[in-house]
């Protein structure tokens, strides 16, 4: 297993941290590194709460390999959208994406532990249920070192409470967490399907991408999001048992950034 696919503790650093991102994505410009927007995010006091230690550890273990990726674009992407007020909770759909993408165990945690639960009615999460998933791991070599029972503990309570941050599960005070109705917005659908394809891939590539699974969604349902989505003229999609093709609207992430947020 390569090494940027093994699980980390980076979790800890701040779960969802919604409010943070929001306030890190205003202070950062183009050109900042992640060391030099934590230092600004010290002297300007952003994280008033927070120690100067903590205010780093934020962006070096939270902010930065989430969206200071792809040279950035994440980030100027997120910016632009949050700067024309574009739908909260959209918006917080794109967080959740960014965060399964960079921390591999929450990502997998989603969908090999929230969907199928999920899927098959289940009313709630618990945390032996993310234990037992961490346990998992560890058999598979998902780990560079086997963590302790300790660190289990507290990961399988960083991957509740990310779920909670993004609106996957109800908060509350037990072991256990109310598993909360969760489906792609449109928004936030149009974003990842325009990414995926201006990163080069293919429709089929596109369609059958795993970043969907995130949301719940194997191939069959995406093809008919993406009829959805062709409705309102943001792409046109003809698909056959073995065969997808689309023909893109956008030319490139930024033309897709502005009929996101039109009106």
């Amino acid at each position: 297993m390569p090494a940027e696919r093994y699980y980390t503790t980076q979790l800890q650093a701040g779960l969802g941290m919604i409010a943070e991102t929001l306030d890190l994505l205003r202070l950062w410009e183009p050109g900042l590194i992640p060391a030099q927007l934590a230092d600004r995010a010290v002297e300007t006091g952003l994280f008033s709460r927070a120690t100067a230690r903590r205010a780093r550890n934020l962006v070096a273990e939270m902010f930065a390999p989430r969206y200071l990726v792809d040279g950035c674009a994440v980030a100027s992407r997120l910016k632009t959208l949050v700067e024309r007020r574009f739908p909260h909770d959209a918006l917080v759909q794109l967080f959740f994406l960014q965060t399964a993408r960079a921390q591999q165990v929450f990502g997998d945690f989603i969908i090999e532990v929230y969907w199928p639960k999920y899927m098959a009615g289940a009313t709630a999460l618990t945390k032996s249920d993310a234990a037992n998933f961490i346990h998992r791991a560890l058999d598979a070599g998902r780990m560079k070192k086997r963590w302790s029972e300790s660190t289990i503990e507290r990961v399988s309570g960083y991957l509740l409470g990310c779920c909670i941050d993004f609106g996957l599960l109800v908060s509350g005070r037990r072991n256990e967490r109310a598993i909360q109705r969760f489906s792609i917005r449109a928004e936030a659908a149009l974003y990842l399907a325009y990414d995926l394809h201006c990163m080069g891939l293919s429709d089929m590539a596109v369609v059958h991408h795993p970043d969907w699974r995130f949301f719940g969604l194997e191939t069959q349902e995406v093809t008919r999001l993406m009829k959805t989505l062709s409705f309102d003229g943001h792409l046109l999609i003809q698909s056959s048992a073995d065969l997808v093709q689309i023909s893109w609207k956008y030319r490139t992430m930024e033309e897709c950034l502005d009929a996101l947020t039109q009106g």
